[in-house]
């Protein structure tokens, strides 16, 4: 384990490169994390931007696509948090300037409506769901080049950087949904079960990870369970989700 000045130092690296929009090298250039460190590094950077007056929202799961685990050459998922500045209303502006080089995915998410109790083991997540709905989030590596290990991706919050949902409905099968893209002029096509084989199956690996993370899940939080597709660049222009039987979300890009 790292010192906990070395986590603190890395956190306000990570943290001035998003305040700054100014990206930087991979933290793996100079130090040399576990994941457990990168999860610390992660919570000082949230701290920080909780001491600045931001509200956890939610979380944020991340390596939910077998061909990503494979990529990054790791057999579970990686999870985020989402704070209330990063939110964007359905329909709503993005300024671009805030971003180094943005992406955007269609995902489902869930809403919680009561606290999880990760250490019970009698606990059933999926009942503490009370709705579901289509979203985008918005991803935006802080690392020059998109060059970054998987603890890189872990003590950056997992690229976290927007975003929106739409509107609530309750909570149905979501396991095989068509998911369309549309911006751009482009239009990129998936499906729900690219999440996992099924959307559930994040939240399963939600409490899972809770459990040996120490991550709090409140009432109320959303979980953008992963992505339905590939990641687009995030531009100038309207771009929105639909997923078959849940509805739309869009933002447009200024």
């Amino acid at each position: 384990m790292i010192l906990e000045e070395t986590v603190r130092t890395l956190a306000e690296r990570l943290d001035a490169a998003q305040s700054t929009v100014t990206d930087i090298r991979s933290l793996a250039d100079t130090h040399t994390l576990t994941v457990e460190d990168a999860y610390a590094v992660q919570t000082a950077l949230l701290a920080l931007r909780q001491g600045r007056g931001e509200r956890v929202t939610g979380v944020k799961l991340g390596f939910t696509s077998k061909a990503k685990m494979e990529q990054m050459g790791v057999s579970e998922i990686i999870v985020g948090r989402l704070t209330d500045a990063m939110c964007v209303a359905d329909g709503g502006t993005v300024e671009l300037a805030r971003f180094i080089h943005p992406k955007v995915e269609p995902e489902v998410a869930f809403r919680l409506s009561r606290d999880v109790d990760p250490d019970d083991p009698d606990t059933d997540i999926v009942s503490c769901v009370d709705a579901v709905a289509p979203a985008l989030e918005i991803i935006d590596s802080r690392y020059r080049d998109f060059r970054f290990t998987y603890e890189d991706v872990v003590a950056d919050n997992t690229s976290a950087a927007g975003y929106a949902i739409g509107p609530w409905l309750p909570v149905g099968d979501v396991s095989d949904l068509a998911v369309r893209l549309h911006g751009q002029g482009r239009e990129v096509r998936g499906s729900t079960a690219a999440v996992l084989g099924a959307p559930v199956n994040a939240l399963h690996a939600l409490l899972d990870m809770a459990r040996r993370r120490r991550i709090p899940l409140r009432a109320g939080y959303a979980v953008l369970a992963g992505a339905a597709t590939e990641a687009v660049p995030l531009e100038a222009g309207v771009i929105t989700c639909e997923v078959d039987g849940l509805g739309r979300v869009g933002v447009r890009g200024v």
